[in-house]
């Protein structure tokens, strides 16, 4: 009989496990704290459970962990990993240290369907959705080696196509015995499937943030295809209409194309679609990689367009380039090592 993952358990779903099997169901939130709180890899290590329960877990169940296949450090502290998982698929996670508060951003799925033009893990398409436990895992390895405060669903993959098992990894995240995260601290980003995003907004409370990266639909449909099936009208409604607890925002992100999404009328549009969502605006000046022919912008024309939105009141943050020396752009490191390993 092949063994549960306790992992893809949230608390709910392992309580019924214990009870099915005839435990109490109180023992589930120990064995959540032995797993993320005190870091137990086995059920031996859970000193306060029975020896006997301790045994029958032994054999219906395994406790999964993941040790990165390779990690790079950059020069201003960004840390990128590679994680081999057991089918030989690889996802990458990128820790970014800002003032003692490091953010982690995970994967939820091996390549991606959306096929965003800009998009490097575009190129690898979608092999399969990651499991809860891989996506926790994620957080796990990486809570060994430095402290994570924030988790930002920016890796490889779109988030809301893998729905229920990103629900359920931001379940444990969000539990007072599991990796006791705030929801003030998880965000979750979009290239804009609406209906998933109504779904998000009902089941877990956490922040949103849009990829938007177009202010037109010609442009859009173009560069993103999400948007022919979803276009702009739809999208905006969606996030007008998202659950955000008092004073939070939506983050709108925008990826800055040299001469494509760039230029002020661009940054005038991008105004007028977004005035009425409580927002906040990431321009992310475009990562140039290898086999794409869009340029980065220019350092003018990125801060003209930050400028525009600033001097009209809009929180803006132009996100610096964080880990270039290390391809920490999403997909870089996976690419690379698989163009040596071929």
């Amino acid at each position: 009989m092949e063994k549960i993952d306790i992992k893809n358990f949230n608390m709910r779903e392992l309580e019924a496990f214990l009870s099915g099997q005839g435990k109490e169901r109180f023992r589930a939130t120990q064995i959540f704290k032995w797993i993320y709180q005190l870091g137990a890899l086995s059920f031996a290590e859970m000193t306060n459970l029975s020896k006997d329960l301790r045994a029958e877990l032994e054999k219906t169940a395994v406790i999964s962990t993941l040790l990165p296949t390779a990690v790079e450090e950059g020069r201003d502290g960004t840390r990128k990993y590679l994680f081999t998982l057991d089918d030989g698929e690889a996802v990458e996670s990128v820790l970014i240290p800002d003032e003692g508060r490091n953010t982690l951003c995970i994967s939820t799925q091996v390549g991606c369907a959306m096929a965003c033009e800009f998009c490097l893990t575009g190129t690898f398409r979608l092999k399969r959705n990651l499991t809860t436990a891989e996506i926790i895992n994620q957080v796990c390895a990486i809570k060994r080696d430095a402290e994570v405060r924030n988790v930002v669903f920016m890796g490889m993959g779109e988030p809301l196509q893998n729905l229920d098992n990103l629900v359920r990894s931001i379940e444990i995240m969000l539990d007072g015995n599991g990796l006791q995260l705030s929801n003030r601290r998880i965000t979750v980003s979009t290239c804009g499937l609406v209906p998933q995003m109504a779904e998000l907004g009902r089941r877990v409370t956490v922040n949103l943030a849009v990829s938007l990266n177009a202010t037109t639909d010609e442009l859009r449909d173009r560069i993103m295809p999400v948007n022919r099936k979803y276009p702009l009208r739809e999208l905006l409604l969606a996030c007008r209409e998202f659950p955000l607890p008092s004073r939070r925002k939506i983050t709108i992100e925008y990826v800055l194309i040299g001469g494509v999404n760039d230029s002020l009328e661009d940054a005038r549009r991008l105004l007028r679609l977004t005035s009425d969502i409580p927002n906040k605006v990431n321009l992310i000046p475009f990562n140039e990689h290898e086999g794409c022919g869009f340029k980065a912008p220019t350092r003018a024309a990125v801060d003209a367009f930050h400028k525009y939105l600033i001097d009209r009141h809009v929180t803006v943050i132009t996100r610096d380039s964080r880990g270039g020396d290390i391809s920490a752009a999403c997909g870089q490191l996976k690419g690379r090592l698989e163009k040596i390993a071929g």
